[in-house]
């Protein structure tokens, strides 16, 4: 069983040859537009006629435009018989009318699509809005830093960043996380009417804050309060490079204050961290 097209037909008149065999046969003799029902050992022969068939449906009909009138001087000459001519018909074959009625093709959809040269560019506005959509999250972050790098979750992410670029986080102050382990109170050894107090400060922050300002309140028995002294870094500290650093997390560190003695009526104290 071969499937054949019109060209392949009228080029011998119906002659063929076997793409296995090689062998020549007549393809008229059993043309048939379908297979017959299975199953089935070979094809109908056709009848051969004498006569050959009469053809009435039509695929398409020429339309001849209307003849031009002839001016003619003699009223009773005869009109002379035209060439037809064929450019000009005018027809329109059934399947052009079919495919109308069709619904286009993925292929015929495609080509109808526009190009994308014609559609807007888009890609701007989104590169733009992406940029002020980060620079807004950047600035926001920037704002709330203290509480980012205080959060574990996100302090944690930081600092992991940071470990991995090379880079360092600001010093995040947590006055509540600093732990006063020892304190002790005395006479200044080498100044008068003064006081020398030495604190021991851990740090339980799981990242570097900034040294403390320190906040030294001395009371009497009654509670009474005689002195208070607020000391900065810079007050008990004298070298930039350590106050750069500030106090690494989980380090402890002794702090040395000098005070003016308030007299012997000062019997308690208290250490407060800003």
């Amino acid at each position: 069983m071969f499937s054949l097209g019109a060209q392949a037909l009228v080029q011998a008149h119906g002659y063929v040859l076997c793409g296995h065999c090689g062998a020549g046969f007549d393809s008229l003799a059993t043309l048939s537009e379908q297979l017959p029902p299975e199953p089935f050992q070979e094809m109908p022969t056709n009848e051969q006629a004498l006569a050959p068939p009469r053809i009435e449906l039509v695929v398409y009909r020429p339309q001849r435009p209307a003849p031009e009138p002839v001016a003619t001087t003699e009223p009773d000459a005869p009109i002379a018989a035209e060439a037809e001519d064929f450019s000009q018909l005018v027809f329109a074959p059934r399947f052009v009318k079919d495919s109308r009625k069709r619904k286009p093709s993925r292929a015929e959809r495609k080509r109808r699509t526009p190009r994308d040269t014609d559609r807007p560019r888009r890609w701007p506005w989104i590169l733009v809005c992406s940029a002020l959509a980060i620079a807004l999250a950047a600035e926001l972050a920037w704002v709330d830093r203290d509480d980012l790098i205080r959060d574990p979750t996100t302090g944690g992410w930081l600092r992991g960043t940071c470990n991995t670029l090379g880079c360092r986080l600001p010093l995040v102050a947590a006055p509540k996380q600093l732990h006063l382990l020892a304190s002790n109170v005395e006479t200044h050894p080498n100044a008068a009417n003064a006081l020398m107090i030495s604190l021991s400060l851990r740090n339980d922050a799981a990242f570097a804050q900034p040294w403390p300002v320190v906040m030294v309140t001395l009371s009497d028995a009654q509670g009474h309060r005689l002195s208070m002294r607020r000391l900065l870094p810079t007050d008990y500290l004298d070298d930039p490079d350590v106050l750069h650093r500030g106090l690494a997390p989980g380090a402890t560190t002794a702090l040395l204050l000098e005070v003016q003695d308030p007299g012997n009526a000062a019997v308690a104290y208290q250490f407060d961290f800003e």
